[in-house]
């Protein structure tokens, strides 16, 4: 069953959305990824919206560059959770425009905010909110982090024996 929406606003923020989708297969988690664009298919936008959750979605990932109103349409119109993945875009102000028009949402329609071009912590995230109610997932998860802890430990122990 697919639970988790990737939505950009166009094509060209694929190959940041990309990791996304990298980071959901990892953990085993079925996806759908597609283009709604806030501003050039509004009618699309509020569809998908209206009825993720009828479909079975858990959780959207929105991904958008630019004025990047995506997420925020999105969160408005869903009963979901909604992780915006600001996009450093080329008519971008070196990702400012995108990060603020996330981060800055209105109290009452709140996206989680991750890092400019952070769609791999999207994911992560994404993981996170299915796994609270899915042991699979939070074992996975947890699997996950031990591997981190230990790519930094074996790091350290490396540096130590060359000093």
């Amino acid at each position: 069953m697919i639970e988790v929406g990737i939505i950009m606003g166009s094509k060209s923020d694929l190959p940041v959305m990309q990791e996304a989708a990298l980071m959901l297969r990892e953990f085993g988690i079925e996806f759908e990824m597609t283009v709604v664009s806030a501003h050039r298919t509004p009618e699309r936008m509020f569809d998908y919206g209206r009825e993720a959750h009828k479909r079975g979605l858990k959780v959207i990932i929105a991904g958008a560059g630019g004025a990047a109103h995506l997420p925020g349409m999105m969160a408005s119109i869903t009963p979901l959770p909604v992780i915006g993945v600001p996009i450093k875009s080329s008519n971008s102000i070196d990702g400012w425009d995108s990060i603020l028009s996330i981060l800055q949402m209105p109290g009452g329609i709140p996206v989680a905010t991750v890092a400019l071009n952070g769609a791999k912590n999207a994911g992560i995230l994404a993981a996170s909110i299915i796994g609270a109610a899915n042991p699979l997932i939070l074992d996975k998860l947890i699997a996950y982090k031990e591997s981190l802890k230990n790519k930094v430990l074996e790091t350290a122990i490396e540096m130590e024996k060359n000093n």
